[in-house]
């Protein structure tokens, strides 16, 4: 409506009110007003009221979606008119000796207008509310909200005004049992007494949106594994910072997925020690349009660098990323070069034209299946452009060198995690070098390493999205796989906390939390679209792939680690060797890689990592051979 036509209705009310308080006093044998005196009294009163209304906008609100602050406003409206009566009745009674309106009267027809006013507007609200909610019942989702706290409530209340509907609530459930007699916005509040599936089997719903903020990782997974078990939807949202945007609450509620699942407790970052050294300072990212790359650059632009250059080989997602990282409000500069880390005279001239001040690289080639069959481009990847990268650091004064490896290259089995491994010895080799030389200024060169990471490029969560859309089936390569997970945006945050903490030639390692069977994974994820496993979507076993391990290591056997002061990141002790018999064979495993001898390349590789034992690979042979 109209605010015009809200403020007359409004002040056809409150004129109501105002008769209502008169011919009840009547009745009862008292002027509320003298006769004499009514017609000025009565206009007298309705101005006030406008002026009242006027001053705290009571119609400036959708009746619809009235709510406490409006029922406020209408309250002070009435308590100043009231106010207004007795200060108008206090002059009169000054200067005639009489007053205009009874007290009393006054009072009871502040009190009737307040009351009608709020009515009627309540009145409009739950007659908008059946009629819109009730034509929409039957496509809403009844749902049971896990938790009874504040965050809880305002998941409610976000739910209960969405337009249009998509839950349909029937209560919340406490886990401390505590509360079970209670209400919360007229809902009841649950009591488990078996499990959660077994509750909302009885109460006939179909979904359980939990916004516990107490629950436990454990805790958690237990509930969700539960009720997707027994084909209840299950739905999660972050937790709740402005309780008041509801519009915003009611977006954030999404499907519980499986990041959901293999989330831990947040990483707490030393953001001092990272501003130090990111601040105002040249950035370069190499593989910057690729998972890991594209979210070190997000992290990095929170750092207030002086700039960011962006280097990558692919075109495309190179500017997809430009893109969405220039909408953003910063005044970092951003430089985005197309380029490839094995072009050292390319290379050189980024170094020479930018002078970066740290280099993150993250450039590499990382499906073991492709480099498997061309080792080749593993080497040249992986090993040259790590060396190109890593001298021209060295030669440009870089101050910090963060190369991301990976947990395939301990114990490699395959071309991927050994050209990862020779990367890490050169790097390692490096630094120790120049810090055994006593140089005055040199390099630190710092190596971070993890596992798989969810929703990378390639890994298996997308594929299995996808698989899982068109309907099955979804390929494992072996039921006993198992491999360690962590989210992009963790291993990350652990990527600058590790380069901010590094000293020169460590390779820190991170805590990925406990290993994840794939299969388990897959069963978990039908269940989370709502199918079920092997009944509705099948699950095939294919086979290991060439190189591919049943379960990854961070360490080698002979290595130990060491605790650092943040918890999930610990250091690798491992034996670095001489640079200068490193780099000699880095030039023969490059100089043979370039012939196209794809054996005599993988054998060199073997050389120079004897750990390197090729696993459902033609590589196998070599091993034999060489013992």
């Amino acid at each position: 409506m109209p605010r015009w036509l809200i403020l007359l209705l409004d002040v056809c009310i409150v004129s109501l009110s105002s008769i209502i308080t008169y011919f009840l006093f009547k009745g009862l044998r008292l002027s509320y007003v003298p006769d004499n005196s009514l017609s000025f009294a009565f206009v007298f009163y309705v101005l006030i009221n406008v002026f009242f209304f006027w001053l705290y906008r009571t119609y400036s609100g959708i009746i619809r979606h009235s709510s406490l602050i409006d029922a406020l406003k209408l309250f002070f409206s009435q308590l100043s008119t009231f106010i207004a009566i007795l200060v108008f009745n206090f002059i009169v009674i000054v200067f005639s000796n009489a007053k205009v309106y009874l007290t009393t009267g006054a009072f009871i027809n502040a009190v009737l207008s307040f009351s009608f006013l709020f009515f009627y507007r309540l009145v409009v609200k739950q007659i908008f509310d059946r009629m819109f909610t009730s034509t929409n019942d039957e496509h809403r989702i009844s749902a049971i909200i896990y938790g009874s706290d504040a965050n809880a409530i305002a998941v409610a209340n976000a739910l209960l005004s969405e337009r249009p509907g998509r839950f349909k609530l029937y209560g919340f459930i406490d886990k401390d049992n505590q509360n079970f007699t209670k209400r919360i916005l007229n809902l009841p509040i649950f009591q488990i007494r078996k499990s959660v599936p077994v509750l909302l089997r009885s109460k006939g719903v179909e979904a359980l949106i939990i916004a516990d903020r107490s629950l436990t990782k454990e805790e958690r997974s237990i509930i969700v594994d539960e009720c997707i078990e027994y084909g209840f939807k299950v739905y999660t949202l972050p937790v709740v910072a402005d309780w008041d945007d509801q519009k915003e609450i009611s977006k954030k509620i999404k499907n519980f997925e499986i990041h959901d699942l293999l989330e831990r407790k947040p990483i707490t970052l030393d953001t001092q020690l990272i501003s130090e050294y990111l601040q105002e300072k040249t950035i370069l990212v190499t593989g910057a349009a690729g998972s890991i790359g594209s979210e070190i650059v997000r992290q990095v632009l929170l750092f207030q660098p002086k700039r960011i250059i962006l280097l990558d080989q692919a075109e495309t997602p190179l500017h997809s990323l430009s893109l969405e990282i220039s909408g953003r409000d910063s005044d970092v500069e951003l430089i985005d070069v197309v380029g490839d880390v094995r072009d050292y005279a390319f290379m050189e001239t980024v170094f020479k034209s930018y002078l970066p001040d740290v280099v993150y690289h993250a450039a590499a080639y990382k499906h073991v299946p492709l480099m498997e069959i061309n080792p080749a481009q593993a080497v040249f990847t992986n090993v040259l452009g790590t060396r190109n990268v890593a001298d021209l650091s060295n030669q440009y004064h870089v101050d910090r060198f963060v190369m991301v490896s990976t947990d395939k290259a301990v114990n490699p089995s395959s071309v991927m995690g050994a050209s990862k491994r020779i990367a890490e010895m050169y790097v390692q080799a490096k630094h120790f070098k120049h810090q055994r030389q006593n140089s005055t200024r040199f390099t630190r060169f710092i190596t971070t390493r993890f596992g798989n990471v969810l929703g990378s490029n390639g890994s298996v969560v997308p594929l299995f999205t996808k698989q899982i859309q068109e309907g099955g089936p979804i390929t494992i390569t072996h039921p006993e796989i198992i491999r360690y997970f962590m989210t992009i945006p963790e291993a990350c945050q652990l990527v600058l906390e590790a380069g901010s903490m590094g000293k020169g030639g460590e390779i820190f390692i991170f805590d990925m939390g406990k290993p994840v069977k794939i299969i388990d994974l897959a069963r978990k994820m039908i269940r989370l679209a709502g199918f079920v496993p092997e009944k509705d979507i099948a699950i095939k076993i294919v086979g290991l792939r060439p190189g591919e391990k049943l379960y990854e290591e961070l360490l080698n056997d002979s290595a130990k680690n060491l605790p650092t002061h943040h918890e999930k990141i610990m250091i690798a002790v491992e034996n670095s060797a001489d640079f200068e018999e490193v780099s000699h064979q880095v030039d023969v495993l490059i100089t043979t890689a370039r012939t196209g001898a794809y054996e005599a390349t993988v054998s060199q590789m073997k050389a120079l990592v004897p750990d390197f034992k090729s696993l459902n690979s033609v590589y196998e042979k070599l091993d034999s051979t060489s013992h």
